[in-house]
């Protein structure tokens, strides 16, 4: 039996928002025998039967009308179109009334809006595109706004941060349906590598978004990246940047929006992440080339940050094969040809 996927879209929707889970979902049904079921994939829009993406594509529609009836996944997209679609009543309301009849609602970045909009997620935790995260707590106070997942699970809802992690967002909706194994061959199919959980934190936008336009800044913030493993202090850093540690240290958090030291210690904790993940390390190793002089630091830092101890997150988000393999993300093009 076929599960029901409705995806509901609007003038100036992102166009990946929309043609990332699609993909996914139609490559489970490529990969699934008849008798497996897969999925029926339906766009409905106020605005059928054509509808512009951001990127000027156009999308075929049914009206609204056609999306009535029992649904096993409402998807709900987000895109530049987004001020007006909030503004509309009637699909705001409409979203609310199909999410009544369904078994589990999506959103993919400011989708998450649209269901706020709609009262689904009064009392929850979601996450949304980390630029608009303030936003969306500051709108929607009685929702538990969290930047830091690439997804939240909260129930029947499943909100995605920015964009491109609508696809692994669909991925966990295809392994809850047809179990892990199957999941990562759908990602394996789309050259997807390995397949990226929920609690993975949106970590490398953040960092890359927090490059300074103050040349200086920015070159010390290139040679930090590069020289992680290394006892780092404001003076050293002030000297790179040819500016007085004090001057240095205002500017850096004027441009930044944070302390170089705290700056540092994300980094710091971004690397360690990626090498939990990807390489079987021992825990000192990991503390060492991530620049943490003792392994109680690191321990207490990582914790702080991520809310578990390094084990419990290497156990959680490490990077297999079907086969129980690790995945080496540097060598994946290589062993991929």
């Amino acid at each position: 039996m076929q599960r029901r996927v409705v995806v509901v879209v609007y003038s100036d929707v992102q166009a990946l928002d929309v043609s990332g889970p699609i993909e996914v979902f139609d490559t489970a049904n490529r990969l699934l025998s008849e008798r497996d079921g897969g999925y029926r994939i339906e766009c409905v829009s106020a605005e059928a039967p054509w509808v512009r993406t951001t990127a000027g594509m156009m999308i075929q529609a049914a009206p609204m009308a056609t999306g009535e009836g029992p649904i096993d996944t409402l998807l709900v997209p987000g895109g530049w179109g987004l001020k007006k679609a909030l503004a509309d009543r009637a699909l705001v309301s409409w979203i609310g009334q199909a999410a009544g009849r369904s078994l589990r609602v999506a959103s993919v970045c400011g989708g998450a809006f649209l269901l706020a909009e709609a009262g689904l997620l009064g009392g929850r935790r979601a996450t949304t595109h980390w630029a608009y995260c303030e936003e969306m707590a500051r709108r929607y106070p009685d929702v538990r706004v969290d930047p830091g997942p690439i997804f939240v699970w909260d129930g029947p809802y499943v909100t995605s941060a920015g964009v491109s992690t609508g696809i692994d967002m669909t991925l966990a909706l295809v392994e809850a349906d047809h179990g892990a194994a199957f999941a990562l061959e759908v990602a394996r199919y789309l050259v997807l590598f390995f397949k990226r959980h929920g609690g993975q934190a949106q970590f490398s936008a953040i960092l890359d978004a927090q490059l300074a336009d103050h040349l200086p800044i920015r070159t010390a913030q290139e040679w930090i990246l590069d020289n992680l493993e290394r006892p780092l202090c404001v003076t050293e850093l002030a000297q790179r940047a040819n500016m007085s540690p004090r001057n240095f240290a205002r500017v850096f958090r004027a441009e930044v929006g944070t302390t170089p030291g705290q700056y540092v210690v994300q980094l710091r904790i971004a690397r360690a992440r990626k090498l939990l993940e990807t390489t079987d390390l021992p825990i000192s190793q990991v503390a060492r080339r991530c620049g943490f002089p003792a392994v109680e630091t690191f321990l207490r830092a990582f914790g702080r940050a991520v809310g578990l101890t390094p084990g419990e997150y290497r156990q959680r988000f490490q990077a297999l094969s079907p086969s129980g393999v690790l995945i080496n993300p540097d060598r994946a093009e290589a062993s991929s040809v």
